[in-house]
């Protein structure tokens, strides 16, 4: 599925090195302030030039294909195109029938039976987050005052992220990493217990981003190894702010008005330029692969920003769906 949410809902489509990338998004409220210069801030940050990242460059200029007239949303359906106008797909003609280890070429192939577009990872490449980058910056609009950060903590276990990109670059290695985010101000009761929790529903969120490959709230798996006494939060105030946040914000699956923090882990980018085994589909023979091609040393990188748009999105299907109306006792 391309689709994500109940109310505030987003729909991805476009392919690495096809005509473009873009985000249909459903349910975004009417009257909310919104023209093409928004998008630049959190694109800017997710765009590749920095050490590290890959030399592929793109304008990634937005254009509002629908829901916005006179600078201000409609209520209808909106739609954010961006064309794709720097793509080099000879790179990837051998790719159809020789996969790369650790990408989608082999289970892409499989699952849609030859027919998905191998160039630049089609569907399957980091180059998709670009519509949900866009759908973040509508969705915080609609959670402000909610305000979403986050941090590199390390990359390539090395907390010296200067350092480890240093190490890394001109090795033809690639590296993963490990990134914070928190959003504070949070309002109180948002996320359904169960299947619809805040941590159900960003997680399913945040494994949608490319090279994600784990997710701890809080505490996280250190809580596995703290007594009761030392994980429980105590609370200070009639407001449930509490001492200490091991439980991120969140009990029994809604937010409790304490800040929201979760870490994420970025896997190691799966295109290298060192010889790799794998198999050659046609032939049924081992063999070695050397990737050519522009791609990303860390792409840990360029994360942070994503990870921050799907918060966004999560938070706002999330209050939408609490703003619903309901009978009160």
């Amino acid at each position: 599925m391309n689709t994500f949410g109940r109310i505030f809902r987003i729909s991805i489509f476009g392919e690495s090195h096809g005509n473009g990338i873009g985000v249909v998004i459903d349910g975004v409220p009417a009257g909310i302030a919104l023209i093409e210069e928004d998008f630049l801030p959190d694109l800017s940050r997710r765009r590749s030039g920095a050490a590290g990242t890959t030399p592929r460059k793109e304008p990634d200029l937005p254009k509002l294909m629908s829901g916005t007239w006179d600078g201000f949303t409609t209520g209808a359906p909106l739609a954010v195109f961006f064309e794709n106008t720097n793509t080099r797909s000879s790179d990837y003609d051998k790719l159809r029938d020789i996969p790369r280890p650790g990408h989608s070429d082999f289970t892409a192939g499989v699952k849609f039976r030859g027919f998905a577009d191998p160039r630049g990872g089609g569907h399957f490449s980091g180059r998709i987050t670009l519509g949900l980058v866009a759908a973040g910056v509508i969705a915080k609009k609609i959670i402000n005052p909610v305000a979403i950060s986050s941090q590199i903590l390390e990359l390539g276990g090395d907390t010296d992220t200067q350092r480890a990109i240093a190490n890394i670059e001109g090795t033809g290695d690639s590296i993963g990493g490990i990134i914070q985010c928190t959003a504070t101000q949070m309002p109180k009761g948002l996320g359904e217990p169960f299947f619809g929790s805040v941590e159900s529903t960003l997680s399913q969120l945040i494994f949608s981003i490319p090279a994600i490959k784990g997710i701890e709230f809080g505490s996280g798996f250190g809580a596995a190894k703290m007594r009761g006494s030392q994980h429980n939060d105590p609370y200070i105030s009639t407001d449930g702010k509490t001492l200490s946040n091991n439980a991120a914000g969140i009990n029994g699956g809604i937010t409790n008005g304490n800040d929201l923090i979760f870490s994420v882990a970025v896997k190691p980018t799966s295109s290298i330029s060192l010889p790799q085994q794998t198999i050659n589909l046609k032939t049924g023979q081992i063999e070695t692969l050397l990737v050519e091609g522009r791609h990303d040393a860390c792409i840990a990188l360029r994360v942070p920003v994503v990870i921050e748009a799907a918060t966004a999105i999560g938070l706002a299907d999330l209050l939408l769906l609490n703003e619903k109306p309901s009978i009160s006792r």
